[in-house]
């Protein structure tokens, strides 16, 4: 889109957007107090004071070892394992007169276990750390010494310093934001990331700062930022900003959270807060936990099973071996001569039997070792390498739209993949990709759309004799709207398919004043922003929503076309059912025209409410 459209928009001037102004609230007054002493000089890296608080860089690391801790901690997790404490406990036995074996026979294989582990610990461990190394390299534009604009590293960031962010470009550090490519200092933000949620978040900078649109501008900007100390809480800041000599209040809304994507602007200017292991976003994170899974868990209980058995058969042993070399002496007699039960080891003496009993018990821990299969955990850890290979390499799971495959950052969890224990959800955008459709509609008492939902696909498919009841009484429906789908170029957000009122046919329609209202509505009540492409005439829209997005284009596509907004009006082409001509028709928000109610049901069938404001849940648009 070009700027200068985007500058002729003054998103403050309407009533949504000038609800954002941060005023004063209680929490203001804790400025300065214990957990709110922190202090940013903004453009000012040459201040004493700046130099003496000497806060940390942007590096930041989610590897779970280091070089210094990796041999002690991966040797703690594997000793968690029930069978490597056997086998140590055994190997440690071997060395002495005991162990019916020799020694090497026990230590290689416990060796090999434990050294395969680790080595896959430490490989997957190095593929995150070279994750790191890529966000912590990644580049950013930062105001420099010179007073422009230099290309400079994430890790390299200090507080304090004055960033460029570009659209589709994650944000580096926790940043105050001073402008962006609107006039009002309006920006989108992304935040997938941080809370899951696909829907896009509306910040607006102070409009003090607005003002700071280019260098210029930013090379007498100082500014000194008092606020709260680095926390985890993502939905809250409390802050200050002190600028010409004036307070003014920060809240969440002149907060851009690392991590987060800027989207629908251009660019943004924002000042650096909080970097590194300080940003909310690692705040929250915490050291990679020792994960074990189900089946880890299952074969533990399945080594103490095993361990009792074994413990139960050589006890048995001992007793009846303590009690048959105890009967080697009989009044002097040697009742198993061929032993020569009167020169021998303490480990056969019939006078210590009690004593060659407890060795023979330990002796016969070894002996049956093998109940314990060591060589099972290294057939699981060979299937888990294997398995992440293939999730890497899965092309089902690559995402074509960015470019992103599936990665497997640790083995550990293979088998829990998929398998859904507990759902605890708030709403449907939570267990779906948060991707609208338009699919029907009903105007004046009249249903149109032939598109299926997912509700209706799936009552299709439990048997043809509820096909009817589910298109509506049309024993062609699946197969009209399969053609119609096949027949045309999928558009995304738009699934609808009815030839009564497509391709202008609605001026034919019984109501056609009722239909052109309809979609006036939908083509008007919203905030997205056109983006003409110079080349093809095509116009797309940049909405803060999906299904905001989805109204507006099921509106274009069915002849009544968004192309132009400024802070008052809102244009439109549209077709006139009375001359059949297509006219530019040019809404403004001080008209009003009529009011309508758009209810919006949970399959997305998007239908006139009849029932009155005080039964419907959602916003009235009034024009």
């Amino acid at each position: 889109m070009p700027e200068g459209s985007k500058r002729r928009i003054h998103f403050s001037k309407l009533y949504s957007f000038s609800c954002l102004k941060s005023p004063f609230r209680d929490g203001h007054s804790q400025i300065g107090q214990k957990g709110y002493s922190r202090v940013v000089h903004c453009n000012d890296p040459d201040n004493p004071e700046a130099v003496q608080l000497n806060y940390g860089g942007n590096y930041v690391s989610t590897t779970k070892y280091t070089a210094f801790n990796f041999i002690p901690k991966s040797l703690f997790e594997q000793f968690r394992r029930v069978a490597n404490i056997y086998f140590l406990i055994v190997a440690c036995v071997s060395f002495s007169p005991l162990a019916p074996f020799t020694a090497l026979s026990i230590v290689a294989p416990l060796l090999v276990v434990i050294g395969a582990t680790m080595a896959k610990e430490a490989v997957e461990d190095w593929r995150r750390r070279k994750q790191d190394i890529e966000a912590n390299n990644r580049k950013v534009q930062v105001y420099g010494r010179t007073y422009t604009f230099v290309e400079t590293r994430w890790k390299k960031l200090h507080v304090g310093d004055i960033i460029k962010v570009y659209k589709d470009e994650y944000f580096p550090a926790d940043l105050l934001l001073l402008s962006s490519s609107y006039d009002d200092g309006v920006c989108y933000v992304e935040t997938m990331n941080l809370d899951g949620e696909t829907n896009l978040k509306l910040k607006h900078a102070l409009e003090v700062t607005t003002h700071l649109h280019n260098e210029k501008s930013l090379q007498k900007f100082r500014a000194v930022v008092k606020c709260e100390d680095p926390n985890e809480n993502l939905y809250s800041f409390i802050g200050t900003l002190q600028y010409d000599g004036k307070e003014h209040p920060l809240s969440l809304q002149q907060i851009l959270l690392r991590d987060s994507k800027l989207k629908n602007t251009d660019y943004i200017y924002g000042v650096v807060i909080f970097t590194g292991r300080d940003t909310k976003v690692m705040q929250n994170s915490t050291d990679p936990p020792s994960k074990r899974s189900k089946i880890e868990r299952k074969m533990d209980k399945i080594i103490y099973i095993l361990f009792s058995t074994l413990i139960f058969i050589s006890f048995i042993g001992s007793v009846f071996f303590g009690v048959e070399t105890k009967r080697d002496i009989s009044a002097g007699r040697y009742r198993r001569w061929y032993l020569r039960p009167d020169n021998t080891t303490v480990f056969y003496d019939p006078r210590r039997a009690t004593l060659a009993a407890v060795l023979h018990f330990l002796t016969a821990i070894m002996l049956y070792g093998y109940l314990i299969p060591i060589s099972l955990y290294v057939s699981i850890e060979i299937v888990k390498v294997l398995q992440s290979i293939f999730i890497n390499q899965d092309q089902e799971m690559y995402y074509e739209e960015t470019d992103r495959p599936a990665r497997a950052r640790t083995s550990n969890l293979n088998e829990e993949l998929g398998q859904v224990d507990t759902i605890l959800s708030d709403k449907t955008g939570t267990l779906t990709c948060n991707s609208m459709e338009f699919v029907k509609c009903s105007i004046g008492g009249i249903p149109y759309g032939r598109g299926m939902t997912e509700v209706e696909k799936a009552l299709a498919r439990r048997g043809k004799d509820e096909e009817s009841e589910v298109d509506g009484g049309s024993s062609d429906f699946l197969g009209q709207n399969d053609e119609a789908v096949d027949s045309q170029h999928p558009i995304k957000g738009f699934n609808f398919r009815d030839e009564r009122i497509m391709n202008g046919q609605w001026v034919n329609e019984p109501y056609p004043d009722f239909i052109q209202r309809f979609f006036r509505v939908l083509a008007i009540c919203h905030t997205a922003i056109p983006d003409e492409d110079k080349e093809s005439g095509e116009i797309s829209y940049e909405a803060e929503s999906p299904d905001e997005a989805a109204f507006v284009i099921a509106a274009r596509e069915l002849g009544f076309e968004f192309f132009s907004r400024t802070q008052t009006s809102i244009s439109l082409h549209e077709l006139n059912y009375e001359s059949g001509k297509k006219v530019d028709r040019l809404a403004s928000s001080f008209y009003h025209v009529y009011v309508l109610v758009i209810h919006i049901c949970p399959i997305f069938l998007y239908t006139p409410c009849n029932f009155g404001c005080q039964n419907c849940h959602l916003r009235c648009e009034i024009l």
